[in-house]
């Protein structure tokens, strides 16, 4: 049977993200990082909004569609070269999945929608954009917190101000969903100590 073009949008976003020169380990595997994140991004979105509209199923899991190739160590490490970092990250995720969407089919009105929402245009106002924060917020949460607390452990002020900002970007559902997460005691008491 031929695959329909979501389902092969996925499997192109997955041998892209599968090409990872890092990995992590997951359940004693070692697994290409973007592609266990990408993975990770598509579940939590159907737990959060399981009938989230197709550009959005598919910009949750190219949102960090190989990412490697624009390394953090290629700006400055301060403030600006961060953001600067996240802008080009942005457009580069936007332009390399849209790349992959036209190549499946998809018309030209769904790759720009999914191009807007990975570069997270409109995050106030657009109903999407918010779930898709939502989404790699909780993400962050669930599985790379608690390693960042570890290699933070320095810059405790540094962390708190992190979980302030990551639930200033966050909806009244993404906070609630945010509290049900599986979280170590170490990182709930960060998270306590940020909304105190």
């Amino acid at each position: 049977m031929q695959m329909d073009r979501f389902d092969r949008a996925l499997q192109m976003f997955d041998e892209a993200n599968a090409e990872d020169p890092n990995h992590e380990t997951v359940d004693d595997v070692l697994v290409p990082k973007e592609l266990i994140y990408g993975h990770r991004m598509s579940a939590r979105l159907t737990v959060f909004a399981p009938d989230a509209p197709e550009a959005l199923r598919l910009a949750a899991r190219c949102q960090h569609l190989r990412r490697w190739e624009i390394p953090r160590e290629s700006y400055p490490r301060d403030r600006t070269g961060y953001l600067r970092w996240r802008t080009e990250l942005r457009k580069f995720h936007a332009q390399t999945a849209g790349q992959i969407l036209h190549e499946v089919g998809y018309e030209p009105e769904l790759v720009a929608q999914v191009q807007s929402l990975l570069r997270k245009e409109n995050l106030r106002t657009n109903v999407d954009t918010q779930t898709l924060e939502d989404v790699i917020c909780l993400v962050f949460l669930e599985y790379y917190f608690d390693p960042f607390i570890g290699q933070h452990a320095h810059e405790p002020d540094k962390i708190v101000d992190i979980v302030r900002k990551t639930w200033g970007k966050m909806s009244d559902q993404g906070h609630e969903a945010a509290l049900a997460l599986p979280l170590t005691e170490r990182a709930l008491a960060i998270v306590g100590k940020a909304l105190g």
